[in-house]
């Protein structure tokens, strides 16, 4: 069971504007860097695992539309050997690790509220509403992927009124719908902030495999600082979780 800290605590609070959003994100991510690698191997280690089940051999994907010469015409990655059921499987690891992306949230604010952070941290929203969480995925993930179907850049406007989700289920033990009505709210009545705030974070996060492929694990993670980051410009400092 857990409650929250009533005392006020130290912690520093963005503005409300993207710049100083992404700035107090840069800020937070330095100091919990280690934690976010962490997430992001335990992703990938399961992602290699889930290529092994399904069969999908993705750098044999990769290589036949290098050799194709540009010709994209005839191929499709649903003719690809497993492709179908890796999808599946992925989608599934996903939602099983979104309660590990809540962790790397509470850690954040931990270390912006100068407080111990111990490596369990990390797991807390396996323990901190994690149904919600699991729903909350869900229906997020839906959402993000009927935006991508359409267009890849409809995405980029949906996206915006999911950012607070994860915070709010986390600090405010709230319900998925909830978490999901509220960050629309929010979100819609300071839409142009939270636009760029969503655009630069992501394009961050997605540096990695532009720098090099394998860089993705050192900035896939900044999106969730990001999350905190406009949470505490809009919602205020959170205060922290404690269990009893």
């Amino acid at each position: 069971m857990s409650e929250f800290d009533e005392f006020d605590q130290q912690g520093s609070v963005p503005n409300r504007d993207t710049g100083s959003i992404i700035s107090h994100a840069f800020e937070m991510y330095k100091g919990v860097f280690l934690y976010a690698v962490v997430a992001m191997i335990v992703y990938i280690i399961g992602g290699l695992i889930i290529q092994s089940i399904s069969g999908f051999n993705s750098t044999a994907v990769m290589e036949e539309m290098r050799d194709s010469g540009g010709d994209f015409s005839s191929f499709s990655y649903w003719n690809a050997p497993g492709f179908s059921l890796y999808l599946t499987l992925s989608g599934l690891l996903g939602i099983l690790l979104a309660p590990l992306y809540v962790g790397l949230i509470y850690i954040v604010n931990k270390y912006n509220t100068k407080n111990a952070i111990e490596f369990s941290d990390l797991f807390i929203g396996y323990r901190q509403n994690f149904v919600n969480i699991l729903i909350y995925s869900i229906i997020s993930g839906l959402i993000s992927s009927v935006a991508l179907s359409i267009c890849f850049f409809p995405f980029f406007f949906v996206y915006p009124l999911l950012l607070l989700g994860y915070p709010i289920l986390l600090f405010e033990n709230a319900s998925a719908t909830e978490a999901l009505g509220k960050s629309f709210n929010i979100a819609k009545e300071n839409y142009g902030t939270f636009l760029g705030t969503t655009i630069v974070g992501l394009l961050i996060s997605v540096a990695g495999i532009v720098l090099c492929g394998i860089g993705i694990i050192l900035t896939l993670p900044f999106i969730m600082v990001v999350m905190y980051s406009a949470y505490c410009a809009f919602l205020g400092k959170p205060r922290q979780i404690v269990f009893k």
